[in-house]
């Protein structure tokens, strides 16, 4: 089980727009709630958003809620975050994870360290 790459970073001015893919191997998006976190330089490693496995309920941190949307599609067995509106804070490492036992909500996102499979990272650049 694992997510086999992750892509879609890259540098944008401020208010641009990028789209982060993050593909699993190994598991069904049935399966499992998947989430967005990032990681600034020098800050703690954040919950962004995630979507359940079930009925594609989505939850977000306050911090992107109505900028970032997050979706998935089965077939492709890929999740997505498309982010707007980006701002100088949003420049990060944004990872995509997964967790066996916790559904989406306001618990997944504060689960950093709970998380049992990782995306390999994709820069993401907000600057002028």
């Amino acid at each position: 089980l694992r997510f086999s790459w992750a892509s879609g970073g890259g540098l944008v001015q401020p208010g641009g727009s990028l789209r982060l893919s993050c593909r699993t191997a190994g598991f069904s998006l049935d399966q499992f709630a998947v989430g967005w976190f990032r990681q600034a330089p020098g800050k703690e490693r954040e919950g962004l958003s995630c979507i359940s496995s079930s009925d594609g309920s989505t939850h977000y941190s306050d911090s992107v809620k109505g900028r970032f949307t997050i979706s998935k599609d089965r077939e492709q067995r890929t999740v997505y975050l498309q982010m707007n509106s980006l701002k100088f804070e949003d420049t990060a490492v944004y990872y995509c994870a997964t967790d066996f036992m916790l559904p989406c909500g306001r618990d997944y996102l504060v689960s950093v360290n709970r998380m049992d499979y990782w995306g390999k990272g994709t820069l993401v650049t907000v600057s002028s």
